[in-house]
């Protein structure tokens, strides 16, 4: 795995070389030397992952990670930081950034956060293996979706534009609103928890998954109206799947002004059963 280091740091620059050929984690191809980073040189390497400093002079890290990400770049990016504003956080998983270190540097942070990269890297070189291969087989013809299956499949791609995907409680989301689908209710007529209990033997963690999933929703939502008041999925959502009122309060959390917004599952769920129904 080759890897780029932008930091402005020369001390700093020289830990995590150091680091990373002591724990054979790849091979450093370049670094700024401690000054700006120069794109296009960074282009030319075609690293795998970029270790790059938050905070650095002429050009933040935020700016390195969108310069290189329209560039073509297809690295992994690590953010190194010793700032704990959430608003700037936002904004650099908004830009591209996967993982975050805290200054100081800690071996066994830089060590895991490297190695889960890798990991990640693997996974997608395989993946993409498996669909050269299945590319070069004629597909068979499949039968038309069902209303349902169509149905299912928005649910999904809603849950993925709101960055809920990956969350434990997604497919307990899906199933819960398959279930409202399949017999015309609204999770407001029911309860949450009859639902839950019609499709879980431990209807309290299912719920319990689906909140965590919805909050991480509401946070995801925020951070992009926060970037961009006219954001497609914000615009589309925000009002929808959550009271707004809340959506503001998690905005203005984000800000480091107040508490955060509070997610309502069942809003959450009929809305999403009405996103469905419209496709």
């Amino acid at each position: 795995m080759k890897i780029y280091i932008a930091e402005d740091d020369p001390s700093v620059v020289g830990v995590l070389e150091d680091i990373v050929e002591g724990c054979e984690l790849g091979c450093v191809c370049g670094d700024s030397g401690g000054g700006p980073v120069n794109v296009e040189r960074v282009l030319s390497l075609s690293p795998d992952l970029v270790l790059v400093d938050l905070l650095m002079p002429e050009k933040d890290g935020i700016q390195v990670v969108r310069e290189l990400k329209e560039g073509g770049c297809g690295a992994k990016f690590i953010m190194i930081s010793q700032v704990n504003n959430k608003e700037m956080i936002a904004k650099a998983y908004l830009a591209g950034v996967d993982f975050f270190i805290q200054k100081p540097i800690n071996l066994i942070e830089v060590r895991q956060v490297i190695r889960n990269v890798a990991s990640q890297l693997s996974n997608e070189r395989d993946l993409r293996t498996i669909r050269s291969v299945f590319s070069q087989r004629p597909a068979p013809e499949e039968e038309p979706a069902s209303p349902l299956q169509r149905q299912r499949r928005r649910i999904q791609t809603t849950l993925s534009q709101l960055g809920m995907a990956g969350e434990k409680g997604a497919k307990d989301i899906v199933d819960m609103c398959v279930y409202l689908l399949e017999h015309r209710q609204q999770v407001s007529q029911i309860g949450v928890g009859t639902l839950c209990a019609a499709l879980s033997d431990t209807p309290k963690s299912m719920e319990q998954r689906a909140r965590r999933a919805v909050e991480r929703g509401l946070s995801h939502l925020a951070s992009l109206g926060l970037e961009d008041y006219g954001n497609e999925t914000f615009t589309m959502y925000a009002s929808r799947l959550f009271p707004f009122a809340e959506v503001r309060r998690e905005m203005n959390h984000l800000q480091g002004k107040g508490e955060r917004g509070k997610a309502n599952l069942k809003r959450f769920l009929d809305g999403m059963v009405v996103l469905a129904e419209e496709e």
